[in-house]
């Protein structure tokens, strides 16, 4: 058990000498829709595996809050998510003295007097504690009561501090809108209650190690940032495949489809580590700008550059799927795309004229997120190949998901008494490495919204910028319903329309 919690630390980047100026101040986790999945599955193992690893205060309780009275079982239900889902053994010391702190309380989000209550409530934890005031709110809740919850919040004397030193910061999951004036509407009514360094917008993604370390990758690494740029790729493909459907989750996926629910943010946040220039620092403000500086390059995105489909029956890992329009509380007759692939370019000095390929969908051929990097050929062949009449790239792979890794593949001399070159593969796993871990990625967010530290969030600017980017798109497609959904079989890579984006440029999709 020690060596695993010190596997995980590890894998989440902490030195232990500086352990110290990581940990935060007393205060209390308040989560909102605590009654989900959400908080069992990942935020209490997250704030366990924090807790064993000596990354928060002394001073912690977390409180859950949710419209239906849950609080006789809501203690055990979240011990249950820490050994279940943290990787943790009931033997574990610090496992009884944290589940003492753990609390629940009923209120639905528009009762005014059911938060007044609240607020007292957290003052008795403080005082009994000592969490000195500070809070952290999470909103794991439907979108329409991210506004209704931080007014009242704000109402109610919980978003402003009374003390010097004292904070109150707000994590609101997406989606962050459902189109640009969506988005703008939200970030507007939530901005009149809290200043933009309260509020944490947050995307998991970022909490992955391998996007963490695709900035580590370019710009700790001496012999890679010299050849990103046109000079040297030819292009760049990122995939972000599910083999699973849409999981019972059908209203949602029906308001939502493949671009909101993946593309507009997952897959553009991992496109600005791909591309940013390397910031000043490494402080939020800097990162930021960076980022928002490779979306405001992005050209606009013709919607003949773009590609829909939606999953029909099918058969994945050999098991018969239905498909989309057969899935539970989904129109018969759905028009909600479940694949989306694009085309798009960055107009600056450093990604000019290298064109950037992207997928993401549901029921595809397997799980799993991966950025594709593709070097340009010599400009002369001296060698042949054994397979074609032309030596391969040399191709970079970052695995974000699943086997997270990085692989790079470049051309060897085959042995033997002629010059002929085949692609063989460098590899490095982050298992194999650094060991297996338990972490499931919100550690980092966590601990980072609790340190105030927005480096890993997504700033509101940055949100109406996708957006902007999308919208377009979607208005498009409204006037132009599909005419040939269902067009991919479950269980194969899309439909064939994304092959041919590609082919039109004379290239073709990496395998995965």
């Amino acid at each position: 058990m020690a060596n695993e919690v010190k596997q995980t630390v590890m894998h989440m980047g902490y030195e232990e000498g500086k352990k110290q100026e990581r940990i935060p101040d007393p205060c209390i986790v308040v989560i909102f829709g605590a009654s989900g999945d959400l908080t069992k599955r990942k935020l209490l193992p997250a704030l366990y595996h924090l807790k064993q690893e000596g990354m928060l205060p002394e001073s912690f309780a977390v409180v859950g809050v949710a419209r239906r009275d849950i609080s006789a079982t809501f203690s055990a239900d979240m011990e249950d998510g820490i050994l279940k889902g943290g990787g943790v053994d009931e033997s574990d010391v610090d496992l009884k003295p944290f589940m003492e702190n753990v609390k629940y309380f009923t209120t639905s989000f528009d009762d005014d007097a059911g938060f007044e209550k609240l607020k007292n409530f957290l003052a008795e934890i403080d005082k009994k504690v000592g969490t000195k005031g500070n809070r952290l709110f999470y909103l794991a809740v439907a979108p329409e009561y991210f506004a209704d919850i931080t007014d009242r919040l704000g109402k109610h004397g919980m978003t402003k501090a009374t003390l010097p030193g004292q904070w109150m910061h707000v994590i609101i999951e997406k989606p962050f809108g459902t189109d640009l004036a969506s988005a703008r509407k939200l970030n507007d009514e939530i901005n009149r209650v809290l200043n933009e360094d309260q509020i944490f917008r947050i995307d998991h993604y970022l909490g992955k190690e391998t996007v963490q370390n695709i900035l580590v990758f370019r710009f700790g690494n001496g012999i890679f940032e010299p050849i990103w740029n046109r000079n040297y790729i030819d292009h760049v493909e990122i995939t972000a495949a599910e083999c699973i459907g849409i999981e019972g989750r059908g209203p949602f996926y029906e308001s939502a489809g493949a671009l909101r629910d993946v593309l507009q943010n997952h897959v553009m946040e991992v496109l600005s580590f791909v591309a940013m220039e390397p910031p000043d620092s490494f402080e939020s403000s800097a990162v930021r700008t960076e980022k928002l500086k490779v979306w405001h390059a992005i050209d606009p995105i013709e919607v003949e550059d773009t590609v829909r489909g939606q999953y029909g029956p099918g058969r994945v890992d050999g098991e018969k799927v239905i498909g989309y329009r057969e899935e539970d509380r989904v129109d018969s007759e759905s028009e909600t795309e479940t694949f989306v692939a694009m085309r798009l370019q960055i107009e600056n000095w450093r990604w000019a004229g290298v064109p950037i390929y992207i997928r993401a969908g549901k029921r595809l051929a397997k799980r799993v997120t991966e950025v594709t990097v593709v070097f340009k050929q010599p400009p002369m062949h001296m060698f042949k190949s054994n397979d074609t009449k032309q030596v391969k790239p040399n191709v970079l792979k970052m695995r974000i998901q699943p086997d997270e890794g990085i692989s790079l593949t470049f051309g060897a001399k085959v042995p033997g008494p002629t010059t002929n070159v085949m692609p063989v593969e460098m590899h490095f796993s982050y298992a194999e490495n650094f060991g297996k871990s338990s972490a499931n990625g919100y550690e980092r967010l966590l601990l980072d919204a609790m340190l105030g530290d927005g480096t890993l969030f997504a700033h509101r600017d940055g949100v109406e910028a996708t957006w902007a980017l999308m919208t377009p798109i979607l208005e498009a497609w409204a006037k132009r319903p599909p005419s040939d959904f269902p067009n991919y079989e479950a269980g194969s890579w899309g439909p064939a329309a994304a092959d041919a984006l590609m082919k039109r440029d004379r290239r073709k999709w990496h395998k995965l």
